[in-house]
């Protein structure tokens, strides 16, 4: 009999999962669940075998994709017991700076978070509700928010007064454990810019930038909600607050209305009306999708300046994620463009969010006894 744990992020309408291996933490299965809502499928492979899995399934809900999981790890395994499923939660607010068993109270806190990540949250708890109802293992939940938690005042209130600031008003930062695990390849393959200042840009769909100092975070573009920094694929990133009055008093336009326009119909998708993917507006030869990409590039540049005053320098840039890994005309152009800060190692390191969750899971599980 074989311990693996399942890590789990669960969104609005996909559910990506990897299988690891207690002991070592080997990959055993990686898949998704695609459609759901709509019309759900699973892929999936398992490592060992080679096996492929593509199936549609009866029904798009949250418990029919962690069904379709549970099932696969019950019908492919070669004799796997899970211990725990880990799951990817985006906001843990000022309480969750740790990984955390989830019990019924810690669930209850993590819904009054809802309307900080109102476009993640709700998922991400729905994947901890399905898998109550599917798995007896116990539900690890890893914050996006923790690996900022440690940083200072500085870098985390706005301009606001105490009032405000003390009902939770403040910048928390997130994909903390994609840049945990950046801190954690520069300190095993670079332990010289490990110990240095490095801007990491988490560039994807979702898109940030985190100053890091010696393997700590310093500062980072994201605030109180996953919606500020810098543009990405459909969301504004910053905007003037005063817009947002506007389109409420103004336009006339409901809370439920500016939402959705700023997190789903803006960032490169709505700067160039076509898509927000960026493989598709490289190849487009429409100048709308030149001109969101250049904004992309500007905005990503001038906010890796701001990055490295906060750290008084900048020693290297490390681009992962979707477009940072895979889009080399963008990382070029956002090179060209921070020439002017001087000398600097530019790296790529592939984002590894769900074996950092597994690595927090064991060490949390081995705590506890």
């Amino acid at each position: 009999m074989i311990d693996v744990l399942l890590v789990l992020n669960t969104g609005s309408s996909s559910l990506k999962f990897e299988v690891f291996g207690y002991e070592r933490l080997d990959r055993l299965a990686k898949g998704k669940v695609t459609g759901i809502g709509t019309a759900a499928r699973l892929g999936a492979t398992i490592e060992e075998t080679g096996a492929r899995i593509d199936q549609t399934l009866a029904e798009n809900d949250h418990d029919t994709a962690m069904g379709a999981v549970i099932d696969l790890i019950d019908r492919y395994d070669d004799g796997w017991r899970m211990v725990a499923t880990v799951h990817r939660i985006v906001h843990g607010g000022a309480d969750f700076v740790e990984p955390v068993v989830v019990t019924p109270d810690i669930l209850k806190r993590l819904e009054a978070l809802v309307p900080l990540a109102p476009l993640h949250q709700p998922y991400n708890l729905a994947g901890i509700a399905a898998s109550d109802r599917l798995s007896d293992a116990p539900d690890i939940a890893c914050f996006d928010t923790a690996f900022h938690a440690g940083n200072a005042p500085l870098f985390r209130v706005f301009a606001v007064e105490a009032a405000l600031r003390d009902k939770g008003i403040r910048r928390y930062g997130f994909h903390g454990v994609s840049y945990e695990w950046i801190s954690r390849m520069l300190e095993r393959d670079h332990p010289e810019l490990a110990r240095g200042r490095v801007v990491v840009g988490h560039l994807g769909n979702g898109a940030s930038l985190c100053a890091m100092a010696g393997g700590r975070s310093v500062d980072t573009t994201m605030g109180m909600t996953a919606l500020d920094g810098l543009p990405m694929g459909s969301r504004a990133g910053a905007i003037d607050a005063g817009a947002v009055t506007y389109m409420l008093r103004d336009l006339a336009m409901t809370v439920d209305e500016v939402e959705h326009a700023l997190y789903e119909r803006s960032g490169l998708r709505g700067l160039s009306g076509i898509s927000n993917d960026v493989k598709t507006l490289l190849e487009s030869e429409d100048p709308r999708a030149a001109f969101a990409l250049d904004y992309f590039v500007l905005k990503v540049a001038q906010h890796a300046a701001a990055m490295a005053v906060s750290m008084g320098g900048i020693d290297a840039f490390v681009f992962t994620g979707g477009i940072g890994e895979n889009a080399a005309p963008v990382r070029e152009a956002i090179l060209a463009r921070l020439a002017l800060l001087g000398p600097f190692r530019p790296l790529v390191i592939p984002a590894n969010e769900e074996r950092m969750m597994a690595i927090h899971a064991k060490a949390l599980l081995e705590a506890r006894g």
